[in-house]
Formats: C-alpha cells, structure tokens, sequence
C-alpha cells in the first residue's frame, strides 16, 4: 500500500503546486498543444507507414538472415530519441557532417519536420512488433482462399490480413503516440515548442506553478492515451498455420532493399557520425568519472527498485487488491520524466535535506522505472511450483523462512532481470536527471546535452557511443528474456 502512494506522489505533489498558476487554456498553452499534436499525429503516421510494411515483409517473407534484420529493425526501440536527434541536428543542414565530409547538401532536420522523422525512426517499432505479432497470429488459409478467388497477393494482404490486425496496429499507434507525447530530448534539440520543452524552459526561470500548470495538461494527455491502449485487446484467431511467401532471388533484393533505410539511419548514422567525431577530436577531453556518476545512481536504482517491487509482486499474484496496488505503480511509468523532474524538485525544496541530492534522484529513477521490476519478478513468482512452498511449510519452515530459502532463490533470476532493465532505462533517462541530479554531478545522458548546448558536437562521441552501447545491451536482455519465454511456454504446452 505504501509503495502504490509513493508512486501516486508526483501527481499529488503537482496538484498541490498548481496554486494560482495562469489559466488553463491560454494562449500560448494552446500553441504548444498544436505543435505537441502536430509531432504526435506526424510520428504516428511516419511509424504506422514504415512499420505496417516491415512487420508484411519480416512475417511473411521468407529472406536471408531474417532473425538478423528483425534484431536491426527493432534495434532503436532500445534507443534513446535524442541520441537520433543530436546526430541528425549535427549531420544535416548547411555546414552540417555530410556537407563536411562529402560536400553534399542537404536540407536541415531541425524544427517540426525533423522532429516528426527521428521519432518516427525511433517509433516505428512499435508498430512493427504488434502488428507482426497480429499477422503471425492469422490462419493462412483465408489469404489462401482470397487468392483462389482471383485476388493478387497485394490486394489480399490489403483486404484480408490488415485489417485483421487492426488491432496491433491500433496499439502499436498508441505506444508510438504516448513516447511522441513524453519525449523531451528530440523537440528540444530540434527546436520545437511542445509541452516538455516549455516545462523545462519554465522550470530554468524558476516557474514552478507555470510548470506544473503545463506538466497537469502533458499528464491528462497521457492519460487519455493510456486509457486509450488499455481498452485494445487482441482478437481472438484460429491457430493455423501461417503465411509464407518464397520471392525470387532479385525480390529478395528489393525486399532487403526496401529494409535498409530504417536501419541505415536510425542505426548507422548515429554510429558513424560519433566515430567521425572521436576519430577526429578523440576524447574531447571527457572524464570517465562521469560514466561512474551514471553507473552508481542506476545502480542504486536498480537495487532499490527490486527492492520496493518484490512486495508488490508477491502481493499481484495473491489477489485482486495485490493487482489493484500493482496497477497504481504503473503510473509512475505514464508519467513523463519531465513531470516526475518538476513535482520532485519541490519536494526538494520543501525538504532542503533533500533537494540536489543523489538520494533524490535516485527515488525519481525508481518511481520511473518500478513498473519495470514488478513485471520481471512478477513473471517469475507467477512461475514459481507451489508444491515446493507447500512442501517447505509441511516441514516446519516458517514465512519467513520460506521467503527467504525457498521463494526468493526460485524469483532470482526475474530480480536480476528487473534490475538489468531498471539500470540501463536510468542510464539513459535523461529530463529527470537534468531537473534533479545534484550541483556538479554530470550523467553521461546530461553531458551528452550540455555539449549540444555548448555546440562542441566532438566531445559528444565518447558519451554517445557509451549511450549506444548501453542500448545494445538493453536489447540483448529483452532478445533473451523473450527467448526463454518463448521455451518456457514451448515446456508448459509439452506438460
């Protein structure tokens, strides 16, 4: 019960901010919701037309090294936006890298336009995975029968199989729409006026009220979205087996083709431009100190994190108040980092033992990012043979003693799981660390930012191939984490 308030707090917090902040609907809020909507709607569209295809291309064609190209597409899901959007804002435009190195010119990347393109970059997964995972659900056997009725296989993809995944294209949206919403790092860096831009311009000028004015609309807008995914549900289809199409040799050079766009500039322009940076500036002088900050306020995080989760776990499978209580935490999640930054910050200055300090920053990590340790351990515990716990209390074993030699060593490897996630979102996490993270203490995620704002682009190589690595990381564990699943249900159904 406790550890659902601690999660509700920022929200109360703000409320109780708000005081005698500006109106609602003024003006200037009501410019920043069209651009706010504008970037939404932009990114939305950009990831379901470059999403919609992939997920057609990776779960019905059949082309060389397919689990390789599907890892490289789902890539920058796993990666920070604004790693895209620095690389972007640096390699386009007049005097940007490319012109630099190749004498080419190119169009900027910065405002609206270039926002809408690295989001939908860094979105488009979303809508890859659930709409591939809907299509891969589907029977063959109707697009078969379309087929023998005279339909071309386009024309029976269009109408028999999409809209039949409606449904993982609609959430896969709605992802893509919540992260447009939240996101901090690409509007600010491509200059372009939305809800987290303006509350962290206001925090700068000591705004507080004004910033949790804007910070409530960012949360009820994220709200509706939330409320909005969560009444999609899948629609039942019968188990068959699914499509598969064999091209030809030169489609499948098209097809490949047709893939490596995502992956070139999501994925490979990011690399490039941080190696050019470094083969020409070296380190810029960074400090590996700062990898260390990053690597000791995560890790407090994550151990803190599997802490509070481990009771909200064990409480979500024992009943419904358990899951009621789990729900709640989930709302640190929906809470964009540049909310959570703002109500934190005045509890820091209502509590002057608090404000700037490690301790502080860490709680806004794990108020994050808890969701994320609940549902490891959860799964595990959900996983756990009660005969073993019954066999334990049958001789004599205790709670307590149950807990600690029975229950918990069985859940160790979702705690473990739970802290890898917990530790690699805060390593990245960037709003909430500039708005918190004591006087001095510098996050690879915040140099990265301060360099962009002191325009010395070659001292961010270090910090953003460290950012990428990181990712990668992040990556392998979701890869794997997915395929042991995968084997457990494989087990569950041959028992």
């Amino acid at each position: 019960m406790v550890i659902s308030l601690l999660a509700m707090l920022p929200v109360l917090v703000l409320f109780g901010l708000l005081g005698d902040s500006p109106e609602f609907f003024a003006a200037r809020n009501l410019d920043l919701l069209a651009d706010t909507l504008s970037l939404v709607f932009l990114t939305v569209l950009g990831a379901l037309l470059l999403g919609v295809p992939l997920a057609l291309l990776t779960a019905y064609v059949r082309l060389p090294w397919s689990r390789l190209w599907l890892v490289l597409l789902a890539a920058p899901l796993a990666m920070p936006s604004y790693i895209g959007a620095f690389t972007f804002y640096a390699a386009f435009g007049p005097g940007g890298e490319i012109e630099n190195l190749f004498g080419l010119t190119t169009p900027s990347a910065r405002g609206l336009p270039g926002a809408a393109l690295v989001m939908t970059l860094y979105t488009y997964p979303f809508v890859l995975l659930t709409t591939r995972a809907a299509l891969l659900s589907q029977d063959a056997s109707l697009i078969n029968a379309a087929r023998t009725l005279g339909l071309s296989l386009p024309r029976s993809l269009w109408r028999v199989a999409l809209p039949r995944a409606a449904t993982g294209m609609a959430a896969g949206s709605l992802l893509a729409a919540l992260y447009a919403f939240s996101d901090f790092g690409t509007p600010a860096i491509m200059g372009l006026d939305t809800f987290t831009r303006a509350i962290y311009v206001e925090y700068n000028a000591f705004g507080l009220e004004q910033a949790a004015m804007l910070s409530l609309q960012l949360l009820v807008i994220v709200g509706l979205v939330l409320f909005l995914e969560s009444r999609i549900s899948a629609t039942p289809e019968r188990p068959g087996r699914a499509l598969a199409i064999w091209p030809r040799t030169w489609r499948k050079a098209l097809c490949l083709a047709a893939m490596a766009p995502a992956v070139l500039l999501a994925i490979v322009l990011p690399l490039a431009i941080f190696s050019v940076w470094l083969l020409r500036d070296g380190s810029g002088g960074f400090e590996f100190s700062l990898a260390w900050n990053s690597t000791l306020a995560s890790l407090l995080a994550a151990c803190a994190a599997v802490a509070l989760a481990l009771p909200v776990a064990f409480a979500a499978v024992g009943g419904r108040l358990g899951r009621l209580l789990e729900r709640v935490t989930y709302l640190g999640f929906g809470v964009p980092g540049i909310v959570m930054g703002t109500a934190l910050v005045y509890i820091g200055l209502q509590a002057p033992f608090l404000y700037q300090t490690l301790g502080l920053l860490v709680f806004a990590y794990v108020l994050r990012f808890l969701p994320l340790a609940v549902g490891s351990i959860r799964s595990a515990v959900e996983r756990l043979d009660t005969s073993l716990i019954d066999a334990a209390r049958v001789l004599g074993a205790g709670p307590g003693e149950v807990l600690r030699r029975v229950s918990l060593p069985l859940t160790l490897r979702g705690m473990v799981a739970g802290a890898a996630l917990v530790f690699l979102e805060a390593m990245r996490e960037l709003p909430a660390t500039l708005l918190l993270a004591p006087t001095g203490f510098e996050t690879l995620a915040t140099y990265l930012w301060r360099v962009y704002e002191a325009g010395y682009f070659g001292r961010a190589a270090v910090p953003g191939l460290m950012l990428i690595l990181m990712s990668g990381l992040g990556l392998a564990l979701m890869l794997s984490g997915e395929r042991r699943s995968a084997l457990a249900l494989i087990e569950d159904r041959r028992e």
